[in-house]
């Protein structure tokens, strides 16, 4: 049922639309031709306006032209004057069910075609015009003309999103005939300093000023108020209310409004009150406002309503009075702070068409009385906590409410169950959507009768068994969502039969097959395909070459063994996202320019692909090749088109064979916030320009063979990531490291030839959680300011995140950040959980002195590592509170004294290592320390277990005393010989490294870095 509001700005419309057929105006086909003089004021306007797609080529200078038949231009029948410009350019209206692509392909060509340049006076020419409708236009910030308000004969002034700016002249208070103003804009780009010019239009009955800044009016509501004939008022989004409160007039008299829209401004509940009295209220949206609490009880003595939004403020309840407005035909509750179960009294808005209620906390069943609403169109509950079996709820929608129902949005719940063939009896459903749920089960054949559906979503829940054939029978199914399922079996040609309008296909993660034929060509043209982890190969599916307005694809993990057709490669022009990863395509990248027209995601990683990097347009944002076998020199790639600035976010060419030096060409590069060059064979020094990258937030060089000094990376100051392990750079560590670079979370140096001190300056590192320097030559004291690392302090927290780059869409995503970390004596690589990680590892470098006792306040600390240096002293006595502790190692030092007995309060420890060092006395009792073998304590002089040592009185405290021949204990020269021959073999072949320090520390360097290079090289193995 449309509303009365409606009808009368229809009726308005209209009204003026019938004079272009009415008897008294004319097209070009009428005998009375239009007035020279208002001819020649049309060809002045034209003069200045600009036309970029000729839409005005009707409107030429030839003398025997009539005006009245141009495009636009409507003329009085009898006299020929112009009555009437329709200027508009129309604007794509944006569909939920129209795909992005769609939209933006419709909104170029609207941006085309728009207007511009500047309103000729001329127009004042044009005596008799009555109508002018210059909207959805581009007039670039100009302000509306002033003599417009000469135009005395006007009725109609449409100037909405026309690109209009600055202040509106007050000149349009004197178009008094005035019935229409329609000045609606984007981003308060029109202001104004009062409202008393809209007192000179009284014959005014549709104002909408909707998106004009009308903070500094705060006579808008008594000026409005005494517009006699005023019947629909739009000021949303106009910064009402939003600094002072507009004073109340003493009597409200709005007598003829019934449609009032105040949305998207500052209202609060006692700012709004005036309007509870406005009796004849059909239409009213207070959506996007500051109320809060309860719905204001007032609002049920608006009896007439039939349209009304709340949605987007913060009320708690629904009253049970409001579902007495059995004549509400829109309700709109989405996205309050609604709570509690939906009351069964929603029965009573019997004339409803559309209930939303999406975005709030509701939990609970919904009600069966809902099924009583035989009206409805539309039911939206998505986002709520709504817990039911899916099958009850259908049901009790199957009595009236299927007949006509034609959006059921249930998706982002608790609905359980099984899908029942009862869902075939809403015939009219053109959106059904019931995704991220926990519905089980198949899906019913009778999903085929639903012959109106355009979109179906049933991603992320539990559905399986087989896809049935029916949905072949689907002809106006436009988007299909059943990613992120169960689903299993063959799906064939059969399932496709009649979707000539399918345009998104979103299916990934099923163990489904897809099988065609040879010569397939489908009868759809898809803009989205995404099939992660079907089974597709393995041969290349070369049907979606046939696909000519794809944009998004996505067949990473399906199989795919084969190479790639050079038509594929064509298409990349269309491309927004293509991810073809981790599957077995080999062959070499077309040395054609891949031509990307858009900022595009492309992800090519973990297949076989050989040859040299291929060529990329600048408008590439998203570029994974890695773990591929690509060869060759970067500089091709990097210094293409550097006359074109680079519109690459994020690059990750790691785990490749590409070898040489790293080319001075990163200035055109300043988009770049992620770079991976890791695992490949480049070498020399890192060049200058890469410091240019000021944006730069990760850093992956790790396991090349790099050399010089650190990388210039001053400027770099948004760094999260810095990982230059596995090279062979040389220096120092540089002290502006801690300063500079503030931000760091991952800062991994292991395994270069790095000298001198850790600085004192890395202690400003606050947001550290993982800090590598093992492998060096580093010598010095361990910082006692370890304890400013704040973050390591705090527990693993995944609302603390370490910054992690990926692309994701509804059904894939693709992580960049990872880190190779040695944890729990393993090399191993973290990715998706690295923000959990926090770890230091200081081992295999000449560090002194003792361990601060300092670093127990790191009690997120997960790893701890400092084996392999000269560390001396005890171990801090209190570092059984590092309770997140789960790799230990301090091995290979010369600490002493007792292992503490706090370490036993190490619940989670699953690594530890203290062998060969002088600790002494009795291993801590409890579960946890007996648990590790004897290896991780040998080396020392400790007793009990695991070791096999006994911790008696006599080994403890030896007896001295002397003793007789009838006291004493015997003897035994067999044992005294034996550990004589050991004390002289040890010392002949020990006694050296014993002595000499440095000698010893090289030993057992050396030995160390076969074992860990033997470890990296069967780790390149099994990656491999």
């Amino acid at each position: 049922m449309v509303m009365e509001g409606s009808l009368r700005v229809i009726a308005v419309t209209i009204t003026l639309w019938l004079l272009s057929v009415h008897p008294n105006f004319s097209t070009s086909e009428s005998e009375v031709r239009c007035i020279e003089s208002e001819r020649h004021a049309l060809l002045k306007f034209k003069q200045d306006l600009k036309d970029p797609s000729n839409r005005l080529a009707s409107w030429t200078a030839a003398a025997d032209e009539d005006c009245c038949g141009w495009a636009g231009v409507l003329c009085h029948n009898r006299t020929g004057h112009v009555l009437q410009l329709h200027l508009r350019t129309f604007r794509p209206l944006y569909d939920d069910l129209r795909t992005d692509l769609q939209w933006h392909t419709q909104y170029k060509v609207y941006q085309r075609s728009r207007f511009g340049g500047k309103i000729n006076p001329s127009l004042l020419d044009l005596k008799h015009l009555i109508y002018l409708d210059l909207s959805y236009n581009d007039f670039q910030g100009a302000q509306i003309p002033k003599f417009l308000g000469s135009m005395g004969s006007l009725r109609y002034l449409n100037l909405s999103f026309a690109g209009f700016g600055g202040l509106i002249p007050h000149q349009l208070g004197n178009l008094s005939n005035l019935h229409y103003l329609n000045l609606e804009g984007y981003y308060n780009n029109l202001h104004v300093m009062n409202l008393h010019w809209l007192s000179g239009l009284p014959s005014l009955q549709h104002l909408d000023m909707s998106g004009v800044n009308l903070s500094k009016a705060s006579d808008w509501l008594q000026v409005t108020n005494k517009l006699p004939s005023l019947f629909e008022l739009r000021l949303s989004d106009c910064e009402l209310s939003c600094f002072i409160p507009p004073p109340i007039p003493s009597s409200i008299n709005f007598s003829s409004l019934t449609t009032l829209d105040l949305s998207s401004n500052c209202f609060e509940n006692t700012s709004i009150f005036w309007v509870f009295g406005l009796h004849n209220l059909v239409s009213l949206d207070l959506s996007y406002n500051w109320f809060q609490g309860p719905i204001p009880v007032h609002l049920q003595n608006l009896t007439s309503l039939r349209h009304l939004d709340l949605s987007e403020n913060i009320f708690s309840t629904i009253p049970n009075w409001l579902y007495s407005f059995s004549h509400l035909e829109f309700l709109n509750l989405m996205q309050n702070f609604l709570q509690g179960t939906i009351s069964s009294a929603i029965g009573n808005l019997t004339s409803a068409i559309s209930i939303d209620l999406s975005e709030n906390e509701f939990e609970g069943k919904v009600p069966r009385s809902l099924g009583n609403l035989c009206k409805l169109r539309k039911i939206g509950l998505f986002s709520n906590k709504l817990s039911q079996e899916i099958s009850e709820l259908l049901e009790s929608l199957s009595r009236c409410v299927s007949n006509g129902l034609e959006i059921l949005d249930l998706s982002y719940n608790k609905l359980s169950g099984h899908l029942i063939d009862e869902l075939g009896q809403f015939k009219n459903l053109v959106i059904l959507s019931l995704g991220h749920n926990s519905i089980l089960g198949p899906i019913p054949w009778s999903i085929g009768n639903l012959s109106s559906l355009r979109l179906l979503n049933l991603e992320t829940n539990q559905i399986n068994g087989t896809l049935p054939q029916s949905f072949g029978q689907l002809s106006k199914l436009e988007y299909l969502y059943i990613g992120l399922n169960k689903l299993e079996g063959v799906v064939s040609e059969l399932h496709f039969a009649n979707l000539m309008r399918l345009t998104t296909l979103v299916a990934s993660q099923n163990q489904l097959k897809l099988e065609v034929g040879n010569n397939w060509i489908p009868l759809f043209q898809l803009n989205s395909l995404i099939l992660g982890s079907w089974n597709l190969g393995p041969r290349f599916p070369s049907w979606i070459c046939s696909q000519k307005h794809l944009q998004n694809l996505d067949i990473s993990n399906t199989g795919v063994s084969d190479a790639i057709p050079l038509s594929f490669w064509n298409l990349s022009s269309q491309f927004i996202y293509l991810n073809i990863s981790h599957n077995q395509i080999y062959g070499e990248i077309p040395q054609i320019p891949l031509i990307f027209s858009t900022p595009s995601i492309l992800d090519m990683g973990s297949n076989h692909f050989k040859g040299p990097l291929p060529c990329i347009s600048s408008n590439l944002s998203y570029l994974d090749i890695s773990n591929n076998l690509l060869s060759g020199s970067i500089f091709h790639f990097l210094c293409y088109k550097m006359n074109e600035p680079k519109n690459m976010k994020f690059l990750n060419l790691g785990k490749n064979l590409l070898l040489g030096k790293i080319s001075n060409c990163w200035m055109k590069w300043q988009s770049l916030l992620a770079l991976n060059l890791g695992n490949n064979n480049f070498s020399g020094a890192i060049p200058a320009s890469i410091g240019s990258l000021i944006n730069l937030r990760s850093l992956h060089l790790y396991n090349n063979r790099f050399s010089g000094k650190f990388p210039l990376l001053k400027n770099c100051r948004d760094l999260f990531t810095v990982d230059i392990g596995e090279n062979e750079f040389v220096g120092s560590i540089p002290l502006w490291i801690g300063h500079r670079l503030s931000r760091l979370k991952i800062l991994n140096l292991r395994s270069n030839n790095f000298l001198g001190q850790i600085p004192k300056e890395f202690c400003a590192l606050t947001s550290l959680q993982i800090l590598d320097l093992s492998h060096n030559k580093l010598l010095g004291s361990i910082p006692k300011c370890v304890n400013n690392f704040s973050t390591m302090a705090r527990n693993s927290n995944s609302n603390d995140p370490i910054f992690l780059f990926g692309w994701s869409t509804k059904s894939s995503s693709v992580p960049f950040e990872s880190a190779l970390l040695v944890m729990k004596g393993k090399v191993l690589e973290y990715s998706t959980t690295l923000q959990l990680v926090k770890s230091i590892d200081l081992s295999k470098n000449n560090l002194s002195g003792e361990i601060p006792t300092e670093v127990i306040s790191l009690q997120g600390l997960q790893s701890l590592n400092l084996s392999f240096n000269i560390l001396k002293g005890r171990i801090p006595e209190n570092i059984g509170v590092m309770g997140a502790l789960e790799s230990l190692d301090f091995s290979v030092n010369q600490l002493s004294g007792q292992v503490p007995q706090s370490m036993s309060s190490l619940t989670f420890l699953s690594h530890l290592n203290l062998s060969n060092n002088n600790l002494i006395g009795k291993i801590p009792s409890s579960t946890q320390l007996q648990s590790f073998s004897a290896s991780s304590f040998s080396g020392n002089k400790l007793c009990g277990p695991p070791l096999i040592d006994d911790c008696s009185i006599d080994d403890v405290r030896p007896n001295t005393e002397n003793k007789g021949s009838n006291g004493g204990r015997e003897v035994d020269w067999f044992y005294v010989s034996m550990t004589l021959g050991f004390v002289v073999g040890f010392w002949v072949v020990w006694g050296p490294l014993l002595m000499n320090k440095q000698w010893r520390i090289m030993y057992f360097q050396f030995l160390d870095r076969m074992g860990y290079k033997l470890g990296m090289f069967w780790h390149k193995l099994d990656s491999f």
